[in-house]
């Protein structure tokens, strides 16, 4: 197996090769706007017990950039997975912010969230710090400093983090770019896991390698497919808590949550 030390290494090396190749694929594929759709809503009013209180975070992956209709769209995949899969009603909201880092979800996002009863935060971030070939130093502080501020503001919540995936799947992506870009995403990956492992957050597994099928037609973004696959891969780590009967009656109101129109 590669180590961390001779990724590091062979990233930085081919660093002319990430700009040169970089530029030319930012220049040639299309840049698609992010879904407007709604950013809440319930799943599976019909099951019984208390709502999984769901928030979904992240970046252009949240924000189902390139998707059309609700249904495509990750975070609401996620939460019908999620009432699937264990049978219970999902309140879910979903904030995603296109080209957001960790830093800028750790400063310009989390501290508007309204602070709201979520049983469950699931993040999705990493993706541009890698693009961006931030230093795995600089990820860490960010990164870190995220997760502090999720359980600061969640503190009830159980906070689940979802690696990078593979960046060799990516269709728009020449192969020697991809390569930089899975050694520079391995290395945040690593990081990433190490301090969820510190501060009391779940990491999953990456998601398994998919086809072209299952990409937008930028060849970067997952499409409706793509995000199913990665939504069914996330509600295994989203586990409904034992049900509260305090709040068993709840479950029949919510199933009016006002959805909030999605902003320019």
């Amino acid at each position: 197996m590669v180590s961390e030390t001779w990724r590091a290494i062979f990233s930085w090396v081919m660093l002319p090769v990430y700009v040169w190749q970089g530029i030319a694929v930012r220049l040639r594929i299309e840049r698609l706007l992010p879904a407007d759709v709604a950013t809440s809503g319930l799943v599976g009013a019909g099951y019984a017990g208390a709502p999984v209180r769901l928030l979904v975070l992240g970046d252009s992956t949240v924000a189902s950039v390139g998707m059309e209709t609700l249904g495509e769209t990750f975070a609401y995949q996620v939460a019908e997975a999620v009432a699937v899969r264990h049978r219970r009603p999902v309140a879910w909201r979903s904030i995603g912010a296109n080209s957001a880092t960790s830093g800028a979800l750790r400063d310009h996002v989390v501290p508007h969230v309204e602070p709201r009863d979520f049983t469950h935060v699931f993040v999705c971030v990493g993706i541009n710090d890698m693009k961006n070939f931030h230093l795995v130093s600089q990820f860490k502080k960010t990164f870190g400093t995220l997760l502090y501020a999720l359980r600061t503001r969640f503190n009830e919540a159980e906070i689940i983090w979802t690696p990078i995936p593979d960046m060799r799947d990516c269709p728009a992506l020449p192969k020697l770019l991809a390569q930089v870009l899975a050694a520079r995403a391995d290395l945040i990956n690593a990081m990433g896991v190490r301090l969820c492992q510190e501060r009391r957050v779940t990491a999953t597994d990456p998601v398994a390698r998919v086809d072209p099928s299952c990409f937008a037609r930028d060849g970067f973004h997952p499409n409706g497919k793509g995000y199913r696959v990665w939504a069914e891969h996330a509600a295994q780590w989203i586990v409904p808590r034992q049900a509260d009967p305090a709040t068993e009656t709840q479950v029949a109101t919510e199933s009016s949550v006002t959805t909030l129109p999605r902003r320019a």
